[in-house]
Order: structure tokens, then sequence, then C-alpha cells
């Protein structure tokens, strides 16, 4: 703690004895008293500085906060950069796919037209 509490221990001491107590248990009580006092209670002083320390941390908290806000938002926006480059990326892929297949198609089916032909042109000549 950083101020003490006074206590009087004498006249505490006094008004024990003169309640019964002996000067022993008189002692003892006070002692014990004034150890409690000192160890487990807190000050106008020790109160102000915690409330400083509070203050503080949470000032720090705030700023911490503001700066993970930030560099969240900036994480976020690359992020979106990204994906929408690797969206492009993939319909132009899927786009030169689908040429490919419809090329692909456009070939076999003239292959099977013209075999088809050819088959019936040839089953023409034979009956």
């Amino acid at each position: 703690m950083q101020g003490a509490i006074t206590f009087d221990i004498f006249t505490y001491a006094k008004e024990l004895m003169s309640a019964g107590f002996t000067e022993k248990q008189a002692e003892v009580q006070v002692k014990t008293l004034a150890r409690i006092i000192d160890e487990r209670l807190a000050t106008k002083q020790d109160i102000l500085a915690l409330k400083r320390d509070m203050k503080e941390l949470e000032a720090s908290l705030k700023r911490d906060m503001k700066e993970m806000e930030v560099s969240l938002k900036h994480d976020m926006k690359e992020m979106d950069t990204s994906l929408r480059k690797e969206m492009g990326e993939i319909r132009r892929d899927m786009k030169e796919m689908e040429l490919r297949l419809k090329h692909d198609l456009t070939i076999r089916l003239g292959v099977m037209m013209a075999a088809g032909i050819t088959i019936v042109a040839a089953l023409g000549k034979l009956l």
C-alpha cells in the first residue's frame, strides 16, 4: 500500500483493557488488527492509483483494438482483391474449357455425320 492508515493503537489498547481484556489480550488484539489493516485495507491513494492504472490500461487496449481494426480492414481489402483476381482467372479458364469442348464436340459431330453419310451411301450402293 502507498499510504498508511492511521490507527491509534494506544487508545484502542486502553479501551480493550477498560472493557475487561488483560494487557496481553489487548496487545495481541492490537497487533492482529494493525496487521490486518496494514495488509488488507486499501487507502484512498491505493484506490486512486488503481483507477489511474485502469484508465491507462483502457487507453492502451483501445489503441491496440484500433490498430487491430485497421490491420484487419487492410488484410480484408487485400484478400478481396486477391479473390476477385482469382475468380477472374477461373472464369477465363472455364471459358477456354467451354470453347475447347464446343470445338471438340463440333469436330466429333462432323465426323459422326460424315461417317453416317458414308454408311448410308454404301448401303445405297449395295441395295
